[in-house]
């Protein structure tokens, strides 16, 4: 099984991917370690990507993925498109998508509070103008706890807790 845990910038992917991870007892890959250097730089000037910048980054995501097919893996990916995640999961079976949400307000005050990442407050209205939540994904409102966050995301799963990767 795959989940990928996407929304826009600030919204907890990192956090939250990490725990279905250890919850699940899969691997946890982040997308943002697969951007490349002029990606990250665009992104901390406040420029959104293009989907010309996306593509090789989406092409590196698709083949970590298929590099767990074997055991699965927790991504936490923006996924914003139904066009990104079409090639993001392009040839991978059994993915399920996670869609972290959150008021605006609340997502531009971790951003603000947030220390040492790439993207800033900049790109949230861009995100948010261009998300578009497919069809048939989870939907968990990230204004609890981490802790309560990821209860709900495994119910809405519908996984039951398994043993703790090491």
């Amino acid at each position: 099984m795959f989940v990928v845990v996407m929304g826009v910038t600030g919204v907890g992917k990192t956090t939250i991917g990490r725990r279905l991870a250890s919850a699940l007892g899969v691997p946890f890959l982040d997308a943002d370690d697969f951007h490349d250097a002029a990606a990250k730089a665009k992104m901390h000037a406040g420029i959104p990507l293009t989907d010309a910048d996306r593509a090789p980054w989406l092409d590196r995501l698709n083949r970590a993925l298929r590099e767990h097919a074997s055991t699965g893996a927790v991504l936490a990916c923006s996924a914003l498109t139904d066009a990104y995640r079409e090639r993001l999961t392009a040839g991978v079976t059994g993915v399920r998508f996670l869609v972290l949400t959150a008021d605006p307000s609340i997502i531009r005050a971790r951003i603000d509070a947030r220390r040492g990442h790439f993207a800033g407050a900049d790109l949230l209205p861009s995100q948010l103008a261009t998300l578009e939540p497919p069809p048939g994904a989870v939907t968990v409102d990230v204004d609890n706890s981490p802790e309560e966050t990821t209860a709900r995301a495994l119910a809405a799963l519908e996984v039951s807790r398994g043993p703790r990767s090491p």
